[in-house]
């Protein structure tokens, strides 16, 4: 089996992220650093202008470096590197690999609620003919059920579209809800950091602490 790249990145890597108040020249740099650290080629990956919906798009050498609009990313080019960019919402990256096609998905609170895992799956199924219990799911550092405190409305969707054992008072547990979904598709490698951004990490940035926040990444290439 060929490796794979898919890591997700931390403070000590710096803000990946142009639409946070940092210099463009500063983000450059840590793009740049971090392409030579996993040797990938910095000119050849692709990010999003996320905006919490359920867009996921399949890309290839010929797309756009910035997705617009768009919190999912599928290839199934070698050495294409992928990222999504987090500041407590959930960074899923997956691979197929036996079909050799790799996802990097930003589940925030509204992506899941729209399902983006779901979107995501049916796509590999559908162009490349991936077969879910061959696909390895890997969930990065972020907010925690201990920690993601939401509005009674909020619970009451969580309530009655996923079921209340995602529940606690006013807490809701983003993983479990995007776990069930991998389960319902048919994935059965799943693999989640156990990292809470928002009270056990010191080295992820989280919106939650601190509004002014840069963001980590999940980076996944074949």
């Amino acid at each position: 089996m060929e490796k794979t790249l898919a890591i997700f990145t931390d403070i000590k890597d710096g803000n990946l992220a142009y639409h946070v108040g940092d210099k463009k020249a500063n983000v450059d740099r840590n793009r740049k650093e971090l392409a030579s650290k996993y040797n990938y080629e910095y000119k050849k990956l692709i990010s999003m202008n996320q905006t919490h919906g359920n867009n996921v798009q399949i890309v290839d050498l010929k797309s756009d470096k910035i997705i617009d609009d768009c919190d999912g990313l599928i290839t199934n080019v070698k050495n294409l590197p992928l990222m999504v960019m987090i500041a407590d919402c959930i960074p899923i990256l997956l691979h197929d690999e036996k079909k050799g096609v790799i996802a990097a998905l930003h589940a925030g609170r509204n992506s899941t609620f729209l399902k983006i895992v779901d979107v995501a799956i049916n796509k590999m199924k559908e162009n490349f003919g991936t077969n879910p219990s061959d696909i390895k799911a890997s969930f990065g550092p972020s907010i925690q059920k201990c920690c993601y405190e939401v509005s009674v409305e909020l619970v009451n969707i969580v309530k009655n579209s996923f079921g209340s054992e995602f529940i606690n008072g006013r807490y809701i547990d983003l993983q479990g809800i995007n776990k069930k979904l991998l389960i319902n598709n048919g994935v059965e490698k799943i693999n989640i950091s156990n990292i809470c951004t928002k009270c056990t990490s010191k080295v992820h940035f989280s919106y939650r602490k601190d509004p002014k926040t840069g963001r980590f990444a999940g980076i996944i290439k074949l």
